[in-house]
């Protein structure tokens, strides 16, 4: 019992700290060092240091920077993901993306231009050729 309040208390991010209820919209922009969840209608940007999730009644029209990213509602605006953007099947995402990794579930849909940052060690092309 107390390991598993630990692991809470030592890992933020595994919490939810800010949800956007199904019934609810928000116009302006949302910022914080934790994580949030949209299930409701935000028009206007998300900057949180933590992990956003868009459920599947969410919609944002804004642009998100977030640690990671999971869209399983609708997003119109650009991400910038230092991790991982999951695009999940009932998801859509339409905007620029700049992550280091992107999943796209079979029905998902991205419509726009992609960024992958690179990893320390991985090869890059040499410009002069």
């Amino acid at each position: 019992m107390f390991e598993s309040m630990k692991k809470r208390v030592d890992n933020p991010r595994d919490d939810i700290e800010t949800i956007i209820g199904r019934n609810t919209a928000i116009n302006g922009q949302i910022s914080g060092s934790g994580n949030i969840r949209v299930d409701g209608r935000v028009d206007g940007g998300i900057a949180v240091e933590g992990d956003a999730v868009i459920g599947e009644s969410g919609i944002v029209n804004g642009d998100i920077k977030a640690a990671s990213l999971m869209v399983a509602g609708s997003v119109t605006g650009n991400a910038d993901v230092d991790g991982n953007l999951s695009i999940q099947e009932t998801g859509q995402l339409i905007g620029d993306v700049k992550v280091r990794s992107l999943n796209i579930s079979d029905g998902g849909i991205f419509k726009g231009r992609s960024e992958m940052a690179v990893r320390s060690g991985s090869y890059e092309p040499d410009p002069v050729g």
